[in-house]
């Protein structure tokens, strides 16, 4: 993405890791702030005041510029930066940006070309358009918590802000397929992507099942994630997560460990699948049997998906993810960082962490003077 200039408007999580991403991949991120910056500054613990932990992890390799938009000459100096930029992306309910006059009839007024990209929690043709949304509230609207209570007997959020990042990642493909439609034709568009049709998208993907059919042929549920005794399996000394799913790999299992409770009802992926619980219930019984490595050594060894259960905290020595290069320790005015990098791996054009994320403003008188504007105009 180099040679792409992103004007950033978003704050917490959704929009900025969209960003996070171009700026790793080359873009030039101008984050806006407030004066008083974006409230994921504050949100955790940091090296500095206004550089959390969250923050200066979506908020890397940009550029911060501090702007009071209701303040005239404010307002024309991003009229400036915008005449200048490939990309617009803000993260306000649809209100709230066309009362500072920068919705996408605006902006498209002063730039043509310009990707303009809408990260909220409702899409504006529904009845909820104007509500507030955070990731617990998405995370309750879209079922996640209602699939938790199948699954535990206890409705509960799922310990990641999921809904955040997962429609953060959906903003940044539709960003590039609009940049990609750009190419081809000159043209810009207004893109659109909200929370609750994100996610209610994203959780239907295996739980629409019967339901989707007319008419409908079972519940809105894909039954192996929510059958009960669908968790890690507890071995002799610890615990371990293990899928033993295909025929292929059932048939292993079965000819290593030969279990007693070994049966023609469970023989093909057809007949577990219809009473996947009662299968989980005795492989369980059957893992406390070894320990933790027998049973990881036995799984390398059949080739069926298993692994130690790790803390996030353990990522960071994960002897896999540092072969593959995936953390970058990168210097900052307050001390080296060790951020993990980017997941993917493109062969020509690979991106990196950008660099350090930008105190408060930090970069206003810069990009003041590549727009060709004096101090005074913000």
């Amino acid at each position: 993405m180099s040679g792409i200039r992103v004007v950033d408007l978003t704050a917490m999580v959704m929009g900025p890791y969209c960003t996070q991403v171009m700026a790793d991949m080359g873009a030039d991120v101008v984050k806006v702030e407030p004066p008083e910056g974006d409230p994921t500054r504050y949100i955790s613990i940091g090296p500095a005041a206004g550089l959390s932990g969250v923050f200066v992890n979506v908020n890397r390799g940009k550029r911060s510029v501090a702007l009071d938009l209701r303040e005239a000459a404010d307002r024309a100096a991003i009229t400036t930066l915008i005449e200048s930029a490939d990309v617009f992306i803000h993260s306000m309910r649809a209100k709230a940006i066309a009362k500072l006059g920068l919705d996408y009839p605006a902006v498209a007024a002063i730039n043509p070309r310009i990707v303009y990209t809408n990260c909220y929690g409702y899409g504006r043709g529904g009845p909820d358009c104007d509500r507030p949304a955070y990731d617990d509230t998405i995370q309750a609207e879209c079922g996640l918590p209602a699939v938790q209570r199948a699954l535990t007997g206890q409705a509960d959020y799922v310990g990641t802000i999921m809904a955040d990042k997962i429609a953060g990642l959906t903003a940044l493909y539709a960003t590039m397929m609009a940049l990609f439609h750009r190419e081809r034709t000159g043209q810009g568009q207004e893109v659109e992507v909200a929370m609750f049709e994100t996610m209610a998208s994203f959780m239907l993907v295996e739980h629409a099942n019967g339901a989707m059919f007319d008419p409908p042929l079972g519940d809105a549920v894909y039954p192996r994630t929510v059958a009960p005794n669908r968790r890690p399996y507890r071995t002799r000394d610890g615990e371990i997560a293990a899928l033993i799913y295909n025929d292929k790999h059932w048939n292993a299992f079965i000819e290593a460990v030969r279990p007693p409770w070994a049966s023609d009802r469970f023989a093909t992926l057809a007949q577990r699948a219809r009473q996947i619980d009662v299968v989980y219930g005795l492989v369980a019984e059957t893992m406390t049997q070894r320990t933790t490595a027998e049973w990881l050594a036995l799984f390398r060894e059949l080739e069926i998906p298993a692994a130690a259960l790790n803390t996030p905290g353990e990522l960071f020595d994960d002897p896999h993810l540092n072969a593959v290069g995936l953390f970058e320790t990168i210097a900052t005015p307050q001390g080296p960082v060790r951020f993990p990098g980017v997941p993917t791996r493109l062969s020509r054009t690979p991106g990196r962490v950008a660099g350090p994320a930008p105190e408060l403003g930090a970069h206003t008188a810069e990009i003041l003077d590549e727009l060709g504007l004096q101090p005074g105009a913000m």
